[in-house]
């Protein structure tokens, strides 16, 4: 909600008058250089929106009310019958889990959720094989860098889902004063900076989703052994699997999987050879997180540990991880060459590969309830741990 101030005002003042925190607030308006406003400077107010409403006589509105409806009509008289601004605090989620989740709907839940939450920040990270854009989404002035993404592997698209509906109801919490599971909202802005790219892999979702374009259907079809229908379909849209793609011990999978381009399991000609792969370790080399969650589908487990290189800290989440959830902590496994692999490999910290709920993949929306339930304390302790 954006508002032209009139007159002197002091960003504080309208910390308190909206009841936000004046961190969420001055990182709203990183265009401000102080608490001192003068007239005609523009401040966005996060939370909010406004309907347009006739005035009631000021003896019904309660104060508070009163003066928000004043402040955001600034340059009229609000005198009681006249149409006027009503500003109206956003305490519901954006995000509709309904539906099936292609690219485009997840891009339009990022600008909305961008025009009422301005203090999350989207930067473009790189781009897809068809062009499609690979955005990051940053919110939190904390030192500790948390990463997660989601729909590394295109039929396991219910996990962006998962993730950018948990990522509306922290945004709301912290416009709200709420906590999110046990913790403050506002103690995990402060303490955290949060990265999210909630889908790694959006020309593979959308293929599974609504099949292939026009101009590439004979050679998906050819990679999909003349099959037409995709919902097996894990890897991008060139059949390799992004999973796959990254070098630790790379060439383990590039032996086990030698055939080439398909609809799962072929890790490419090389390691990192795959724009959207590229872009996360590009992302994760340019950041320096401190720990990465890889949000995937199924099994209803969750692996920690790679090669023992996985730090004592990684011992520990994933003890509460397992108290908080009903899901199996799983330290090793034979598979190697994912993101998680290769962040742990590298950087020695902990990471973490989500295997969301259980049965066959595309998981129908039947399960995003009970799916969501549980996951959402993972993502919470992967923040306050």
């Amino acid at each position: 909600m954006k508002v032209i101030i009139n007159e002197e005002e002091l960003l504080s003042r309208i910390a308190v008058l909206f009841t936000l925190p004046i961190s969420v607030l001055v990182e709203s308006n990183p265009h401000i250089a102080s608490n001192q406003l003068s007239p005609g400077d523009e401040i966005i107010i996060p939370g909010y929106w406004t309907r347009m409403e006739r005035m009631p006589k000021e003896e019904v509105l309660p104060p508070l009310y009163r003066e928000r409806i004043q402040f955001i009509n600034q340059n009229q008289r609000n005198l009681p019958g006249s149409i006027v601004k009503v500003p109206v605090k956003i305490k519901h989620r954006i995000v509709d889990t309904a539906e099936p989740y292609p690219s485009a709907k997840y891009m339009n839940d990022i600008d909305v959720l961008q025009t009422i939450f301005p203090f999350m920040k989207v930067n473009k990270i790189g781009s897809s094989a068809l062009g499609k854009e690979i955005m990051e989404i940053r919110v939190g002035i904390g030192k500790k860098k948390v990463h997660m993404n989601a729909s590394l592997h295109a039929n396991e698209w219910i996990t962006s889902l998962v993730l950018m509906e948990w990522f509306n109801e922290y945004l709301v919490a912290l416009t709200n004063g709420m906590r999110i599971g046990h913790c403050s909202a506002l103690e995990l802005f402060q303490e955290c900076d949060l990265s999210i790219v909630g889908m790694a892999n959006p020309d593979g979702v959308d293929l599974v989703i609504d099949g292939p374009p026009k101009e590439i259907a004979s050679s998906c079809l050819d990679m999909n052994n003349g099959n037409d229908d995709y919902h097996g379909w894990k890897a991008d849209i060139t059949g390799v699997d992004l999973n796959r793609q990254f070098p630790a011990n790379w060439d383990r999978m590039k032996e086990r999987y030698p055939a080439g381009p398909g609809p799962r399991d072929y890790p490419g000609e090389r390691p990192l050879t795959q724009k959207e792969a590229i872009a996360l370790a590009e992302l994760v080399r340019r950041e320096d997180f401190d720990r990465v969650i890889a949000l995937h589908t199924q099994g209803h487990e969750f692996y920690w540990g790679y090669n023992g290189d996985e730090p004592q800290l990684s011992a520990i989440m994933a003890r509460e991880f397992a108290q908080k959830t009903t899901y199996a902590p799983v330290q090793y496994v034979d598979s190697h060459a994912g993101f998680k692999d290769w962040f742990i490999q590298e950087y020695k910290r902990p990471g973490f590969t989500l295997e969301l709920g259980k049965g066959v993949n595309p998981l129908p929306l039947s399960q995003f309830k009970a799916i969501y339930e549980e996951t959402k304390h993972l993502l919470n302790a992967s923040m306050y741990l």
